[in-house]
């Protein structure tokens, strides 16, 4: 859950749960708050947050990594064939 990495990221990066409020401008029992899952942080502060720790949004909210392939700037016919090698490579697998 993010409460768990917030709180994990805090503590590696040695702040206190009042200096991180300082620095998002919040107060120490918001973040208090989103530590224990009581609430969690809006977009605003995720994007924050990721930027301060230098980790991705997608890592706080524990979000499973995957792989992307960048198709921009190919034709409809290649995107078609990457598609169906692509699903083939996974029943394949599965």
């Amino acid at each position: 859950m993010i409460s768990h990495r917030i709180k994990e990221l805090r503590e590696r990066n040695h702040f206190s749960q009042a200096e991180l409020a300082k620095i998002l401008g919040i107060t120490r029992s918001s973040v208090n708050a989103w530590e224990l899952g009581i609430s969690v942080p809006s977009t605003k502060y995720v994007i924050e947050l990721a930027h301060l720790f230098s980790v991705s949004s997608d890592y706080l909210l524990e979000i499973e990594h995957k792989e992307v392939l960048d198709i921009s700037g190919l034709d409809d016919d290649s995107v078609k064939i990457l598609t169906y090698m692509a699903c083939y490579m996974r029943k394949r697998q599965g």
